[in-house]
């Protein structure tokens, strides 16, 4: 009995003392921090990125909703929050990163992220008529998984993100299958983020304006050693020969065996923007038997790649079935896309051995707002 006296005496006197230490506890201050709202849409589609950062002596901001990427200096005002208005923009979504005192850092108001092998970004949307394409809407929904596998040929546990169709898990249907590829920098989230590619193929498939597929999007970028600047044509040729390995000898055989698959070239498709359109490239003229659909997204072969294609890839350009077996080669880039020299290269070397392939310049430069719109207009072409 005293033993419990003794343990109820403790607690109470606990109590006791937390209640008065919180009494003599300063109530906060309420900051401006506190009702700040960044980023904040505005009228005529202008757009207010804040930061409270009142012990800051810089601010900086860049996104892709510039069209030069020159840092955009924030203001601060009396009460230590720093502000700066873009726009008019057009309706779509929009990638950003804060700079503060030199250091990059993250908008803290805004917690939908685009991440990236060594990064993050900010990610802000501006509803519109533009974005209908790509918003989530209320229309049947398919699966979007991240999958784990382990890579014998890289020796780790590798992912890729898979989008099944509305009704694959209730069904016993067989689906073709699209191999979408992210660009350098990014990684497997890549597209089901920024990309809002689940998205955009469930609006797709519920206007009828698609088939019925299943999505693949692998983690493209390699494990390498840290290095400063572009890799040199070594390193290249390593990420591209560990690509296609990962990708023919890992990823295809994976999916094949654990999803309801076709698996002939007629069901099969390809896609892939800057690094990925790359790596598309030279797997579609490497392996021209396993893929009917080509898609080529604001790339070409870069650099030294060009002067070794014409030799590397000979079986395909010069094989006169190239054509018949392919349903849909598909090239498209922004008139101010910083690799159009590489993607005209690209399309003189395709001329030079009749390779036919469809082409489309749009407006913009190396942007997902360009990627998006793309995949938009690649998906209803597949599996006709």
């Amino acid at each position: 009995m005293n033993r419990m006296l003794t343990s109820s005496g403790l607690l109470i006197a606990a109590l006791l003392l937390g209640y008065q230490t919180l009494a003599q506890t300063p109530p906060r201050q309420p900051t401006p921090n506190d009702t700040l709202k960044s980023p904040k849409v505005l009228t005529d589609n202008r757009v207010a990125i804040q930061l409270y950062a009142p012990k800051a002596s810089e601010v900086t901001v860049v996104g892709d909703f510039m069209t030069a990427m020159k840092p955009l200096n924030l203001t601060k005002d009396a009460n230590g929050v720093w502000s700066v208005t873009v726009g008019p923009l057009k309706p779509d979504y929009y990638t950003y990163t804060l700079t503060v005192d030199g250091v990059r850092t993250m908008d803290p108001k805004n917690p939908v992220i685009k991440q990236g092998m060594s990064s993050l970004e900010n990610v802000m949307a501006l509803p519109g008529a533009e974005t209908v394409f790509q918003d989530n809407r209320p229309v049947p929904h398919g699966e979007l998984r991240q999958v784990w596998y382990q890579s014998n040929t890289l020796g780790m546990a590798r992912r890729m993100h898979v989008y099944t169709p509305p009704g694959y898990e209730k069904g016993t249907t067989k689906y073709p299958v699209f191999y979408l590829l992210h660009g350098g920098g990014d990684d497997d989230s890549g597209w089901p983020t920024v990309g809002r590619a689940g998205f955009i193929l469930d609006n797709l498939l519920a206007a009828g304006q698609a088939k019925p597929m299943i999505v693949v999007m692998p983690n493209g970028s390699m494990p390498l050693p840290p290095s400063s600047g572009m890799p040199n044509p070594a390193a290249m040729q390593q990420m591209r020969a560990l690509f296609a390995d990962e990708l023919l000898k890992e990823i295809m055989p994976y999916v094949e065996k654990t999803y309801r698959t076709q698996t002939n070239r007629e069901n099969r498709a390809i896609a892939g923007l800057s690094m990925g359109g790359f790596q598309t490239l030279d797997v579609a003229l490497s392996r021209p038997e396993l893929f009917n659909y080509v898609g080529v997204f604001s790339s070409g072969f870069f650099g030294a790649t060009i002067d070794e294609a014409e030799t590397k890839y000979a079986s395909a350009l010069n094989d006169p079935g190239f054509n018949k077996n392919k349903k849909l080669f598909w090239i498209e880039i922004g008139k101010d896309d910083f690799v159009m020299d590489a993607n005209k290269k690209t399309m003189a070397l395709l001329d030079k051995h009749q390779i036919k392939y469809q082409y489309k310049e749009t407006a913009g430069g190396h942007t997902w707002t360009n990627w998006r719109q793309y995949l938009n207009e690649y998906v209803p072409l597949l599996f006709r």
